[in-house]
C-alpha cells in the first residue's frame, strides 16, 4: 500500500515576545481587577456602561504596583471605570484639543510650527480614564496605514517640518519592524532634525523596551527624545527603572509629562515625589497638564486656582529643574498655554 502524501506544511506560528505576552495577559474585567486588589466590595461602583464605551485594559505589572486593599489608590483611580464618566458635563466634548481641525492628512496633525504629529496607532497597553483621545476615530485616522506613505509624503513636501512626533494610542505598541519602516522612509528627508516619541509603555509595560527596540533607537539618524507619561511616583519600580536605563543607553533623552488629576496627584507631596522619583530614574519633568476637557473625564478636574497654588508650592520646595511647566492645551493656540 502506498502511503498517502503528506499534506502541505503549515507555517510555524511566530514566537510571542515577552512584552506581547504581557500585553495579551492584561486585566480587562473591572471586577477581576478589584478582586486582585482585595476590593470586591467596590464592585458596585463599577460602571458597566463606561467600560463598554471605553474598555478597561491594564497590564498586570502595573496592577502589582497598586496598594492592596486601598480603595483610594492613585493608580487604580486612573483606570477604574466609574459612573461619573457617564454624566454629561457642559464644556466637555469628544475632541477636547482640536485634533480634528489640525488634521492635514490621514493620521497627521499639525498644530505647531515646525512639528508634525503622527497618530501612529490606536493601540495602547492601558486605557487611562482621562485620555483626551478616548473618542478619537482611530479606525479612520492612523498614519501607519498604507505603509506610512501619505504621512511621509506630507512631511517631505513641507520644508518647515523639522521634528516628527510619534503619538497614538501608543507608538511603541507597534512592532520594531513597523517603526523601522517609518524611520527608514523618513531618513531621506533633509529638513528633519529631531524625532520625538510620546509613550506610556516604558511605565506601564516596561517589557516593551527590548533589544530590538533599543537597537532601532540607537540607529535612527536624528536626536531622539522619549516623553514618558507618569502621574504618580508609585508608577515607578525596578522594572521601569531598568527600561528607562535602556532607553538612555540607546541615546534617548527622557522627559516626563503628567496630568494634574483629582484624587491622584493633586497635592504638593505627591507632585514633589513624582518629580524626585522620576529624576532618580533619569527622567526630567517636562509638563504638568491641566486636564483636557474630554467627555467622561470631568471628575478628574482640578480648578485653575488650586492648580496654580500647587505649582507655586512645588516651585518653592524643589530645584527649578525638577518643576514641570504648568500648562493647558487650547484648540487653535500656537503652543501650550502656560497657567
Amino acid at each position: 500500500m502506498i502511503p498517502a502524501a503528506p499534506g502541505p506544511r503549515q507555517p510555524a506560528p511566530l514566537p510571542t515576545s515577552r512584552w506581547q505576552q504581557a500585553w495579551r495577559d492584561a486585566v480587562r474585567d473591572p471586577r477581576e481587577l478589584l478582586a486582585l486588589l482585595g476590593l470586591e466590595a467596590l464592585a458596585g461602583r463599577v460602571s458597566d456602561a463606561a467600560a463598554a464605551q471605553f474598555p478597561l485594559r491594564v497590564p498586570r505589572g502595573f496592577v502589582a504596583r497598586m496598594r492592596h486593599g486601598d480603595p483610594h489608590d492613585p493608580l487604580l483611580r486612573q483606570v477604574l471605570p466609574l459612573d461619573d464618566e457617564m454624566r454629561p458635563v457642559p464644556g466637555y466634548g469628544l475632541d477636547a484639543v482640536g485634533d480634528g481641525a489640525a488634521r492635514t492628512g490621514t493620521g497627521v496633525i499639525q498644530k505647531y510650527r515646525g512639528r508634525a504629529l503622527l497618530v501612529a496607532t490606536g493601540s495602547c497597553a492601558i486605557n487611562c480614564r482621562y485620555c483626551f483621545r478616548r473618542h478619537f476615530p482611530y479606525a479612520d485616522e492612523t498614519a501607519a496605514r498604507d505603509g506610512w506613505r501619505e504621512a511621509v509624503d506630507l512631511i517631505r513636501d513641507d520644508a518647515g517640518v523639522e521634528e516628527v512626533l510619534l503619538s497614538g494610542g501608543d507608538p511603541l505598541s507597534l512592532s520594531n519592524g513597523k517603526l523601522a519602516e517609518l524611520t527608514d522612509a523618513l531618513a531621506g528627508i533633509p529638513h528633519l532634525r529631531r524625532l520625538r516619541i510620546h509613550s506610556r509603555l516604558p511605565v506601564v509595560l516596561p517589557e516593551r523596551i527590548d533589544d530590538g527596540l533599543t537597537a532601532w533607537l540607537a540607529g535612527v539618524p536624528w536626536p531622539v527624545t522619549v516623553v514618558i507619561h507618569a502621574n504618580h511616583a508609585n508608577e515607578f519600580d525596578g522594572t521601569v527603572d531598568a527600561a528607562l536605563r535602556r532607553l538612555r543607553d540607546a541615546g534617548a533623552h527622557l522627559l516626563n509629562q503628567a496630568v494634574l488629576l483629582r484624587g491622584v496627584n493633586d497635592d504638593v507631596d505627591a507632585l514633589a515625589a513624582l518629580s524626585e522619583r522620576g529624576f532618580a530614574a533619569g527622567v526630567l519633568p517636562y509638563y504638568l497638564h491641566q486636564l483636557d476637557r474630554v467627555a467622561g473625564a470631568a471628575h478628574f478636574e482640578v480648578d485653575d486656582a488650586r492648580a496654580r497654588a500647587l505649582h507655586a508650592a512645588l516651585a518653592a520646595r524643589l530645584s527649578g529643574y525638577l518643576v514641570p511647566r504648568l500648562v493647558r492645551e487650547v484648540a487653535g493656540d500656537t503652543g501650550k498655554r502656560p497657567l
